[in-house]
């Protein structure tokens, strides 16, 4: 298997269901008490691409996608139109939206992250797919300043500086971001007769991790 470095049809997911889920195992105890406790450290997204199809040439083009990606053998990107900015949906990307990391002056490689409820028990999402184009980078200052002394891996959703940030300088990123997927079946069943009906095939998408 591998993962293919190419995005599902944005105008194709927009418009289906999904978002994150999370194992939770939750024991009973005789008292009446619980005790709650989950294996994953990450949440997982699926979505069901089924539902963003509005005509015959979209059902050709999901077709075209899947059988270039063996069904579920290779993964691809995803836009996930409810969560894909390092910022609000609404808000314009900036340099200052996430904070990576705080340099020691010999660390280079910063992952990006997303925090989600910063201000109360926060999340870190890891970031592995970023969109090239839109990473900005800014480093602490009295202002912070934009930085472009870096390198972006896009596959692997990190920055690496030519030089080291400073002892205690704050490293700053925005960016928009896809969900590393694959499709959870090797199975696509479309009845044209119904589609035109208005039903629309099941088509489930999972999240991968990299």
């Amino acid at each position: 298997m591998a993962f293919h470095e190419v995005r599902f049809p944005a105008n194709l997911s927009f418009g289906s269901v999904g978002g994150p889920e999370r194992r939770t195992e939750i024991v009973t105890l005789a008292n009446g008490h619980e005790e709650r406790n989950t294996p994953w450290a990450q949440s997982r997204r699926r979505y069901d691409a089924g539902l963003g199809l509005r005509s015959l040439d979209d059902v050709a083009a999901l077709v075209e996608f899947f059988e270039a990606r063996r069904g579920q053998l290779h993964a691809f990107r995803w836009k996930d139109w409810a969560d894909y900015k390092s910022c609000r949906p609404s808000a314009a990307v900036s340099p200052l939206d996430q904070v990576l990391g705080t340099g020691d002056g010999e660390r280079r490689v910063f992952p990006l992250v997303k925090a989600y409820d910063p201000f109360g028990s926060p999340f870190l999402r890891s970031v592995a797919k970023p969109v090239v184009g839109t990473v900005v980078v800014a480093l602490s200052g009295d202002p912070a300043v934009e930085t472009v002394d870096y390198a972006l891996d896009a596959a692997a959703g990190t920055v690496t500086f030519v030089l080291p940030p400073d002892l205690g300088v704050v490293v700053t990123a925005g960016f928009e971001f896809d969900v590393p997927v694959r499709f959870d079946t090797d199975r696509i069943a479309v009845s044209v007769a119904s589609f035109q009906a208005g039903e629309v095939p099941s088509v489930p998408v999972v999240e991968v991790r990299l």
